[in-house]
């Protein structure tokens, strides 16, 4: 059976060392070894996260990580404010729900990114607001919402509460400055931009958000932040880790390294802009504002009368390429092509290849208006 060429918004492609790893013989994570691959670690993603925090390390998904944020930093009864632009932003919102937080949607329409001003408006409240919660990349609609933006009118308000980010399909592949723009968590998992295998979650924790952590009423064991942190002063995990995934990540960590953060980040913007003019050069159109147009996943519009899951069938079967389909409301009317991590525009010429033999297949007998050359 051949490999498949994964793009979809994750799980990405891994690095052949990264396969290789995942055969290294397993280590006692209670070792004098495994506190050496820790710490490694731990150096790795505070320069790719660009903080001085402590960056916890998770076995879970990312959703795992984004549960274990709210769980260790609200309360039940306190009020978030959860700025919405997709399913990504929902599941904040369920998530905090599932908490007993007081959870306040702040949606905008799918495509657009949120507006920092409107943000700012709805946090002058007179009872304040704990925490805001932001999905940096919402991969259902292939929009990035500008971060540093919106934690600067998180910060205007008298009373600024905490920001938490879900950066699990940008940190790694978007600009992040964690310290520098006031994100107080940030949530990340191991198998998108930072190119290792599903199976980590990692949070950087700000020295106000420890605060927080303290003084939260809600209940934890497996995802209590305070027991990760006393063990992680001593190279170790409280619970037994996802050891291989932790190989494959060192190495990946020294890879973004070696190639440098800024150049990650400008391969990953190349990268954006090769795909989404190769979209557009086969007559089919971004869905978001390209104004806010993902560097990590594009998203496109299916061609009027054509039937998205028969496209994605046909890449998968025809030519070993997997996308994705759109979530929720826009099932059925948009296709999400991923390119983050393990990425070049050589990777994503085949992809466009690709997709302009199925359009022709798919269109034939259709009046859909595809103009590709």
């Amino acid at each position: 059976m051949q490999r498949l060429n994964l793009r979809i918004p994750g799980p990405t492609p891994l690095p052949p060392v990264a396969y290789h790893l995942l055969r290294e013989r397993f280590q006692y994570f209670r070792g004098p070894e495994f506190a050496a691959l820790f710490e490694e670690i731990a150096d790795g993603l505070r320069y790719v996260f660009q903080t001085r925090n402590e960056v916890l390390v998770l076995t879970a998904s990312g959703t795992g990580g984004l549960e274990a944020a709210l769980a260790n930093v609200l309360s039940p009864g306190d009020r978030a404010l959860v700025v919405i632009t997709g399913v990504f932003g929902e599941r904040w919102l369920q998530i905090a729900r599932a908490y007993g937080v007081d959870a306040t949607p702040l949606r905008f329409p799918l495509g657009k990114d949120a507006d920092p001003e409107e943000v700012r408006r709805a946090l002058r409240t007179t009872v304040p607001y704990k925490a805001v919660l932001l999905t940096h990349n919402e991969t259902s609609t292939g929009v990035t919402n500008d971060l540093q933006a919106v934690a600067e009118a998180v910060r205007s308000v008298e009373e600024p509460p905490l920001l938490l980010v879900d950066a699990v399909s940008s940190l790694g592949a978007i600009d992040i400055r964690t310290d520098e723009w006031g994100c107080d968590v940030v949530v990340t998992a191991s198998q998108k931009a930072l190119m290792a295998p599903p199976g980590l979650a990692l949070i950087s924790v700000s020295p106000r958000a420890w605060e927080a952590v303290e003084m939260s009423r809600t209940p934890r064991f497996y995802w209590d932040f305070r027991r990760m942190r006393e063990y992680a002063a001593r190279q170790q995990t409280p619970f037994t880790p996802a050891v291989s995934t932790l190989f494959g990540l060192r190495e990946s960590l020294k890879r973004i390294r070696t190639e440098g953060l800024e150049e990650v980040l400008a391969r990953h913007r190349r990268v954006a802009e090769f795909t989404r003019r190769g979209v557009k050069s086969l007559g089919l159109r971004l869905f978001p504002d390209e104004s806010c147009a993902s560097n990590t996943v594009t998203a496109v519009r299916v061609p009027e009368g054509t039937d998205a899951d028969e496209i994605i069938r046909r890449l998968h079967d025809e030519h070993g390429i997997v996308i994705a389909g759109g979530q929720g409301p826009l099932r059925g009317k948009i296709l999400r092509v991923g390119h983050m991590g393990y990425v070049e525009e050589k990777d994503m010429r085949k992809v466009i290849k690709a997709l302009a033999l199925v359009l022709r297949k798919v269109t034939s007998s259709t009046d859909s208006g595809f103009g590709g050359s």
